[in-house]
């Protein structure tokens, strides 16, 4: 397995550059080691998290905005304030229906996010 060590103890968001990853969703992440990981997800409206799953635990904070969050055989509208738990390997995806934003909190650590 690679490493990647450890993020910088204190973290600045205006010095991390938005990293696009789909079409109306950018990302930032904003910590991690080897256990742990936080991320910074903007959508646009309309923008869309496709269905995925992954072995990582994963707890999102809805910052803002609102989305129609599927986990699972479950559907949900999600707003601004709201939060969310996903087991590893259930299928899970979003549709951002008002533009804002998600804080994504992966353990472990999402190596795919840092190549």
């Amino acid at each position: 397995m690679k490493t990647f060590g450890a993020s910088k103890e204190f973290i600045m968001g205006d010095d991390i550059e938005w990293e696009v990853v789909g079409e109306g969703v950018k990302r930032k992440i904003m910590g991690y080691d080897d256990k742990i990981m936080l991320v910074k997800v903007h959508f646009e409206k309309g923008g869309v998290g496709p269905m995925h799953e992954h072995y990582h635990s994963q707890v999102t904070y809805v910052e803002s905005g609102k989305f129609e969050l599927t986990i699972g055989e479950e559907t949900k509208l999600m707003k601004g304030g709201d939060s969310f738990y996903i087991p590893p390997h259930v299928m899970h995806g979003a549709i951002c229906v008002s533009s804002g934003v998600l804080i994504d909190v992966f353990s472990p650590i999402r190596e795919d996010f840092m190549e």
